[in-house]
């Protein structure tokens, strides 16, 4: 076998999407669910993460299967997504039978929020790591990490493309948002109603908040949010502050769909997009985002030129997993269509 994947099955997870990008590269791969170190009761579950440094109820039980795995199918590479519950002892024991180990690192291990001990230690034992921050390279390298790369997210192209979205739901809103609920980003949100700009949110956390419930469209399986993100005029795009992120994996994806973008203010996102204008619109401030939603929503014709620049970047420049499997596994990179003109 030439992989096992330790990441999340379903939905829009990186591990799933890794998994169907290994079939579309003609790979053989196993994906070992992560999901399972965590079921259980809710009680015991969030004991044993709170009182234990952030501890999943069956780390030691999942560590065990993933060994257990490897011995059965002997991949070339092992491939664990974000905080994978993998403990040290493991990946040592996996490595003694000579397989890579590699961690793409899709949250930030330093996160108050995330951060576990255990984690740390597991970290030490990769041949490699790549992480979707650029804040965390110096992180993992301090902390004795001796090969860290950076790799941003991709687009699962089984998913976000334009011919495979839904009919259009029945909305009125005039912005999109998905992700969970945090600080800045209700900040945002806040300061778009207040100026009448209709928004629509999916995710976590949006119903603690009474003034933001009539806006909520519950969680969306990904048929449901390539369909909305390619419904409503524009697509907001906001990082999460407390992960230090540069950018999210709806930077890629929103762009994949073929939907103008207002974008949060980043050099990660800069690098990708290039300068305000040009692909999409940027801001720093929840003021500032009023201000650009409501001159998009002015002028069609400006959202539609941004929109097909932005989808040209995106679908030109070798984005999707497959293209990341590639950098994981440090394969041959697949020759990249050019982008159109900008």
């Amino acid at each position: 076998m030439d992989l096992i994947i330790a990441g999340n099955a379903g939905g829009t997870n990186v591990g799933a999407s890794l998994l169907r990008a290994a079939d579309q590269l003609g790979l053989t791969a196993h994906l070992c669910d992560t999901r399972a170190a965590t079921r259980g009761p809710r009680i015991a579950s969030t004991l044993s993460w709170r009182l234990f440094g952030h501890r999943p109820l069956h780390l030691n039980a999942f560590s065990r299967s993933v060994v257990a795995s490897c011995r059965q199918y002997q991949p070339k590479t092992l491939v664990t997504t974000g905080q994978a519950p993998v403990n040290a002892g493991a990946l040592r024991e996996i490595g003694a039978m000579g397989i890579a180990l590699v961690n793409y690192s899709t949250d930030d291990p330093w996160n108050p929020g995330f951060y576990a001990k255990w984690f740390s230690d597991a970290l030490l034992e990769y041949d490699r790591v790549y992480t979707t921050r650029r804040a965390n390279i110096g992180d993992f390298l301090r902390h004795g990490c001796t090969a860290v790369e950076y790799l941003p997210f991709g687009y699962d192209d089984s998913l976000w493309l334009k011919h495979q979205v839904r009919p259009a739901p029945d909305t009125h809103a005039d912005i999109f948002f998905a992700g969970a609920a945090e600080e800045y980003r209700v900040d945002c949100i806040r300061h778009l109603i207040a100026a009448g700009v209709r928004v629509a949110l999916a995710g976590d956390y949006w119903q603690r908040f009474p003034d933001l419930r009539s806006s909520c469209v519950g969680h969306l399986d990904p048929a449901q949010l390539a369909a909305w993100t390619a419904a409503v005029p524009l697509a907001l795009c906001l990082v999460r502050r407390a992960n230090r992120d540069g950018h999210v994996m709806r930077t890629f994806e929103i762009p994949a769909l073929g939907a103008c973008m207002v974008v949060e203010d980043t050099e990660e996102h800069r690098e990708v997009f290039g300068p305000d204008g040009v692909a999409v619109r940027y801001f720093r401030t929840p003021g500032e985002v009023t201000a650009v939603a409501k001159e998009l929503l002015a002028s069609p014709e400006t959202r539609q030129r941004l929109a097909h620049v932005a989808q040209s970047v995106i679908l030109g420049l070798g984005n999707t997993y497959a293209d990341r499997l590639r950098s994981l596994l440090q394969l041959n990179t697949a020759p990249r269509r050019e982008s159109l003109s900008i």
